[in-house]
């Protein structure tokens, strides 16, 4: 049976192996859409998708879909193709295995529902830091703003009621990855390189 991990590189097959021919492939764009993030074990999506049907969403809500939930590390944007083996390299930092608790579900400014942890474990924060520098070496931008760990939930998701009283999500974090976000048709994400 397939796995909700299955379908994160199913909707882009064909272009994920253009993309390992290399970069001159007429079926990938030159820049690669790419981001650092903490990506849910099969059971642990299975968890999140039980949480997301607790809550009462209102008409219109634009909830994620399961394949795609994830906490994002470090936005990285447009990156030219033919600079990707060099940089998945790069990005390859220590890292330690620990539990993250997800226990506060909460609607963000612009109606986004999101599930955060009220506590930062320090390996965790010790990552996104490595990141961070790893990004800097090489010449990558590297977000100001405050790191807010959280999990998507929906979007236009103004007046979503959370569940009362849910007990947290834990995940038990043993790596991260490197995704890219592909647009057009079909679209989806796809995971380029995994670390642990």
């Amino acid at each position: 049976m397939a796995s909700p991990l299955d379908a994160v590189t199913a909707p882009a097959a064909a272009a994920s192996r253009a993309a390992r021919a290399g970069s001159s492939s007429p079926d990938l764009p030159a820049q690669a859409r790419l981001f650092l993030a903490l990506w849910p074990a099969p059971d642990e999506t299975a968890e999140l998708v039980r949480h997301l049907a607790q809550w009462r969403w209102p008409a219109g809500a634009s909830l994620v879909r399961h394949e795609r939930l994830h906490l994002t590390l470090h936005f990285i944007g447009a990156l030219e193709r033919r600079r990707l083996a060099e940089v998945s390299a790069g990005l390859r930092v220590p890292s330690e295995d620990f539990a993250l608790p997800l226990s506060l579900a909460t609607i963000w400014p612009r109606g986004i529902a999101v599930l955060q942890t009220t506590s930062l474990p320090e390996p965790l924060m010790r990552l996104h830091g490595r990141l961070a520098e790893a990004l800097r070496v090489l010449g990558l931008p590297v977000e100001a703003r405050d790191f807010r760990p959280h999990v998507t939930l929906a979007r236009r998701a103004s007046g979503a009621v959370a569940p009362l009283a849910a007990p947290p999500l834990y995940w038990q974090v043993g790596g991260y990855v490197l995704v890219e976000s592909l647009r057009g048709a079909g679209g989806g994400y796809v995971i380029r390189e995994r670390y642990s």
